[in-house]
């Protein structure tokens, strides 16, 4: 229990060393978003588009919508709407 304590001690020496590598080798923020721009202005595009169509788009009616998966939901559950026929094993 005493090499922790000891560590605790330099805590602060450990946190300036961390600090002062991560300020030499780090890259800079404008070196990042000058490499990553295009993944964000196809983001931010992309969410736009989102929030215009959600305003312009006309609500649809409920029950059709509801209905519409419910098919694929029977199928995944398991549950189809006709039994299928098991055919005996040959022997």
């Amino acid at each position: 229990m005493e090499i922790p304590e000891k560590l605790l001690k330099f805590k602060y020496h450990f946190l300036s060393a961390f600090i002062f590598c991560l300020t030499l080798f780090a890259p800079r923020f404008l070196t990042i978003l000058a490499y990553f721009w295009p993944l964000f202005l196809s983001t931010a595009l992309f969410l736009f588009a989102v929030v215009v169509f959600g305003k312009t788009s006309l609500p649809g009616s409920d029950s059709q919508a509801d209905k519409a998966g419910e098919g694929l939901l029977d199928y995944v559950a398991g549950q189809p709407d006709h039994a299928v026929e098991s055919y005996p094993s040959e022997m």
